[in-house]
């Protein structure tokens, strides 16, 4: 990791520096090389700022902290851009999981008659596929409130099972997951 600092109105010293870079050091198992930091320390009277601004190989991570102590604006200014460093990474990696695996798989649903049932016969009225995405529960609750369906199938991110979240006549969701 390459390393740039600016010092405005603060007299940077090997104690800072060296602090500093052993902060940054926590990203690296984050960031894909090459990394371009450019740390910029700040005094304003009274206020300490840290500002970081980390450029790698997939984006930029930036992040902003202003205390009354250098090394807490440091601290807490790196804490951030690894938070952020943490869910870029995330996103890679699902991406990249999603590729892997070609085109989404799909479901097919049909709808049966309900007096074909009956009579022991069971008649398809209408067939159709659905895709199966990888998202959140919180994503698959959005797609559901903003759909006209009474249920939403999609392949869960944290358990990596595929679920139904449906619509309850109480205006509320259920949700169906596999046992295994």
């Amino acid at each position: 990791m390459k390393v740039e600092y600016v010092a405005r109105h603060y007299e940077l010293n090997d104690q800072v520096r060296e602090f500093t870079e052993n902060k940054l050091r926590k990203l690296d198992k984050f960031l894909q090389e090459p990394v371009d930091a450019r740390v910029t320390l700040e005094v304003d009277k009274h206020r300490k700022r840290a500002d970081l601004h980390l450029a790698h190989r997939f984006g930029v991570i930036q992040a902003t902290e202003v205390t009354a102590d250098m090394y807490d604006a440091i601290n807490l200014a790196v804490d951030k851009a690894e938070k952020q460093a943490r869910r870029s990474n995330k996103k890679f990696q699902t991406k990249r999981r999603r590729g892997e695996r070609g085109s989404l798989p799909s479901w097919p649903v049909s709808v049966i008659d309900r007096e074909s049932v009956a009579s022991g016969k069971a008649r398809v009225i209408k067939s159709s596929h659905l895709p199966i995405e990888y998202m959140s529960l919180e994503e698959a609750a959005e797609h559901l409130g903003e759909s006209k369906n009474e249920f939403f199938v999609f392949r869960n991110l944290d358990t990596d099972q595929v679920n139904v979240l449906y619509r309850r006549r109480d205006d509320n969701y259920g949700l169906i997951s596999p046992e295994l």
